[in-house]
């Protein structure tokens, strides 16, 4: 039995060569061309008809019919509506937030130009012209912008430039230097006024839009972009501070002065500045918040009466740098002078007290008392808080109207 498998293993080996292994299982020749090649051809033709399924399945019915049912259709990054003339942005990143932030911003943006007449050191007369920009708050005319933009108040003449290339004069209804922001107001409707966001409710890292004329009205509306780099700032100017401030990365130019930074949603969160120098990637604005509590007592035509004070002060730190000193408390606003028949003499408060509050609301610098007078008029009393002679001390102080040149 054994001698007929090996003849039958040598008669077969004569007519074609084959492999035997010690389990007796044969394996086919793989020395034939004509097979191999068709083997190829056959696996290729397979392999392109499997790919073609699958693409089919991967591309179009495994998507189709797992998205909605089994996974949730995923949303879009960004999304534009436009309802009632109104634009609303919808956005789950920063992608592409900057062009629909300035589709829906950019027409409220104005440049705004000034004069103002002044003498030079031997006496002659000159005219001095600035620019700067703006944002409509109100569709009726109300403009919000900085109070440097307006040269403070004493600008002769200021024209303001609307995205249409028209242009009208505006009167100046309120500034205030120490924040440096003022509102103006054009005789116009139907304006396309931008939508107010909240600057309590920032985030740093968060991306913003920067919008304004960068040194001339030729480049009006230069949109830039970048993040939220910082809160809270402070920036010490050579006779007063500004704060608090946005800080950010989005280039803010001369020219960019009073234009808006607006969120991924296209709503202002606040007023850029370039009354300091900035460095490259080193911009700032005020908060928007900074002047709703205005806004919203001039559009309603209350009158605003600004009471003062009567003081000269200065924050407790810069007063211990200064003069190499360290005092007890650990804030405040160090009174230096105290004006004569103003509500502070009137009430006994004098040179070396250190004020920490006004009716609870704590203070740190002269910023924050500015700030704190608008919620009063003319005849309102208020507590102050003062620390004299390392004692506590309550005073009641009644606000007057502040005179024109204080």
């Amino acid at each position: 039995m054994e001698k007929y498998y090996e003849d039958k293993v040598k008669q077969k080996s004569d007519e074609s060569p084959v492999e035997t292994k010690t389990d007796n299982t044969e394996i086919k020749n793989t020395q034939n061309p004509k097979r191999k090649k068709r083997g190829l051809t056959s696996y290729f033709i397979v392999a392109l008809c499997a790919a073609i399924i699958g693409g089919m399945i991967g591309g179009y019915i495994f998507p189709t019919y797992l998205y909605g049912n089994v996974i949730p259709i995923p949303e879009n990054s960004q999304e534009i509506v436009k309802q009632d003339g109104n634009i609303t942005i919808n956005t789950k990143d920063d992608i592409n937030f900057a062009a629909a932030v300035v589709k829906k911003a950019s027409d409220s943006v104005v440049g705004i130009t000034t004069r103002e007449t002044f003498r030079d050191f031997f006496g002659s007369q000159q005219v001095q012209e600035g620019i700067g920009s703006g944002v409509i708050v109100r569709e009726d005319g109300y403009i919000l912008t900085n109070s440097h933009v307006i040269s403070d108040g004493n600008s002769d003449s200021i024209e303001v430039l609307f995205s249409d290339g028209s242009t009208s004069s505006a009167q100046v209804l309120w500034y205030e230097t120490l924040l440096d922001l003022a509102i103006i107001k054009v005789n116009k409707t139907n304006l396309k006024a931008v939508e107010l966001g909240d600057s309590d409710d920032l985030m740093v890292g968060e991306p913003v839009v920067a919008i304004g004329n960068p040194l001339s009205l030729d480049l009006d509306r230069t949109v830039t972009s970048g993040i939220i780099s910082g809160l809270d700032r402070t920036l010490r100017l050579e006779n007063s501070e500004i704060e608090p401030l946005i800080q950010t990365d989005a280039s803010i130019n001369p020219g960019n002065s009073g234009g808006p930074l607006l969120n991924a949603q296209g709503q202002v969160i606040g007023i850029n500045t370039a009354k300091m120098t900035s460095a490259e990637g080193l911009g700032f604005s005020i908060p928007i918040n900074e002047a709703k509590p205005i806004l919203n007592k001039i559009v309603s035509g209350e009158k605003i009466e600004e009471v003062y004070i009567g003081i000269t002060g200065v924050d407790l730190d810069t007063y211990e740098e200064r003069l190499g000193v360290d005092l007890t408390p650990n804030y405040g606003v160090v009174i230096v002078e105290v004006v004569e028949n103003s509500p502070a003499y009137k009430a006994g408060l004098k040179a070396g007290d250190i004020i920490q509050e006004i009716d609870g609301d704590r203070i740190e610098n002269m910023n924050n008392i500015v700030r704190k007078l608008y919620d009063y008029n003319k005849g309102d009393t208020a507590k102050i808080k003062i620390i004299r002679d390392s004692k506590e001390i309550d005073i009641e102080l009644e606000f007057e109207e502040k005179p024109e040149n204080f």
